[in-house]
């Protein structure tokens, strides 16, 4: 590996109670060329494993026996150049997940996701991206609705999107970082900032994440899917 690839290797930390999972997840992001898992924890050290570490991404479970993933991610956020993290969970209706994505979160992955997919989540993540299992996420909000004014109230909110950003808005529910949306679209990344800053004032959320479940909500992405269907 030459100096220039080496300074994109992709470091990770991976926190869960379970030692099968840690090795499970090191072994397979381990055998990507730009990805390195630079350290593994339980929730009692994984603070002071990511700060030493400086990770890019961490994975963190979102229940532990001894620290909670929560009390975790509340403790990440609070460090200077905190590391994107997504959460790992075992159940796609886990009511934690939600709250942990309202804390900052970058997205939530399942214990089960195909191994085959992990890299691609990781790099995801570490592009500024989002992730979020439609099939999982749809089943998350199903299991806890907001109220009908609630979910009436943000598709107002989505209407007031310019037909750009809701194109915008589609591509960042679906992961894509400003540079792949900006490919998607034949946009500079400068100009599909620009569209994510004025899509996140509008939609009265500060991160991609929220924007993303507030468009699952309100149907934008099943009304992309329905058009595109027809």
């Amino acid at each position: 590996m030459g100096e220039s690839e080496a300074e994109h290797v992709i470091r990770v930390v991976v926190v869960d109670d379970e030692a099968l999972v840690r090795s499970g997840f090191s072994l397979i992001l381990g055998a990507a060329d730009d990805i390195e898992v630079v350290a593994t924890a339980s929730g009692g050290d994984a603070v002071e494993t990511i700060r030493r570490e400086q990770p890019d991404v961490v994975l963190l479970d979102i229940r532990m026996p001894d620290v909670d993933g929560l009390t975790v991610l509340h403790q990440l956020r609070m460090m200077p150049n905190a590391p994107v993290v997504a959460m790992l969970t075992t159940f796609d209706t886990d009511e934690y997940v939600l709250t942990a994505l309202h804390s900052g979160a970058a997205g939530f992955l399942l214990k089960d996701t195909e191994p085959d997919q992990l890299a691609h989540l990781v790099r995801t993540l570490a592009a500024g991206g989002v992730v979020l299992s439609p099939k999982a996420s749809r089943a998350l909000l199903h299991s806890h609705p907001g109220t009908e004014a609630a979910v009436d109230e943000e598709a107002a909110r989505v209407r007031l999107l310019t037909p750009r950003e809701r194109d915008v808005l589609v591509l960042v529910s679906e992961g894509l970082s400003n540079a792949d949306i900006g490919a998607r679209i034949h946009l500079g990344a400068g100009t599909v900032k620009d569209h994510v800053s004025a899509i996140l004032t509008k939609l009265r959320v500060t991160s991609r994440v929220q924007a993303a479940l507030l468009a699952q909500r309100a149907g934008l992405l099943d009304e992309r899917k329905q058009s595109q269907a027809g």
